[in-house]
């Protein structure tokens, strides 16, 4: 690899894994008002719903970041905000929520390209 792809596709990892970590991080300073958030658009299990988002958006996107297995770990963070999509954000009628439906389903697409091509430059999935 390139050094030019080498950096660019730790960039592009580390922009795609950090609306995780920072997502997780506010999980985790708000259980409450997550679980409450989760409640309100009446997912079942909230509690159980939460645990899962901090694993998802803390351990995958952390995997991420740090390219270690890194297809994996962008394979269930796409699934994990495919769910997200079609359970928060259907309102189309409200622009914002039709704007972040179409947000998930653009990072879904940015980690398809991780599934499918790995986890690139300063990876530790590529570490020599």
């Amino acid at each position: 690899m390139n050094p030019c792809n080498r950096w660019l596709t730790f960039a592009g990892r580390v922009l795609l894994s950090l609306i995780f970590i920072i997502s997780g991080l506010g999980k985790v300073a708000a259980p409450d008002a997550t679980i409450g958030y989760i409640s309100s658009v009446g997912a079942p299990f909230p509690e159980v719903a939460y645990a899962i988002a901090l694993l998802v958006e803390l351990g995958l996107g952390l995997a991420l970041l740090l390219g270690f297995k890194a297809k994996f770990a962008a394979a269930g963070i796409a699934i994990f905000t495919l769910a997200a999509a079609f359970m928060f954000h259907t309102d189309f009628s409200n622009q914002i929520q039709l704007v972040m439906f179409m947000k998930n389903f653009t990072i879904i697409g940015g980690l398809l390209l991780i599934v499918a091509h790995g986890a690139g430059g300063f990876s530790l999935d590529n570490r020599k």
